[in-house]
């Protein structure tokens, strides 16, 4: 009992619309947490805080945050996908 094409294409587009939608958390994740992080007072950190290197830093911690929280939110989705299947 094989698979048939019809099959593979539907799992392959589901596998690209799954991707699509990770990328998409992932990317306004990151804005999201960009624009969160512009609240705080980097002076404290840096002495001047609109720098190219303060700036990197601050989009290195953005990627960072942002990333982390987008795998929450992702592994959240793929639980509660999960538990539909237990609950049937």
């Amino acid at each position: 009992m094989g698979l048939t094409q019809d099959m593979l294409n539907n799992m392959q587009t589901a596998t690209g619309v799954t991707g699509l939608f990770s990328i998409v958390v992932t990317l306004v994740s990151i804005v999201l947490i960009w624009f969160i992080m512009q609240e705080l007072k980097w002076e404290a950190f840096f002495a001047f805080p609109r720098s190219p290197k303060a700036r990197m830093f601050q989009a290195v911690i953005a990627i960072i945050l942002g990333h982390a929280f987008a795998s929450f939110i992702l592994d959240y989705w793929s639980w509660t996908t999960m538990l539909k299947s237990f609950v049937e």
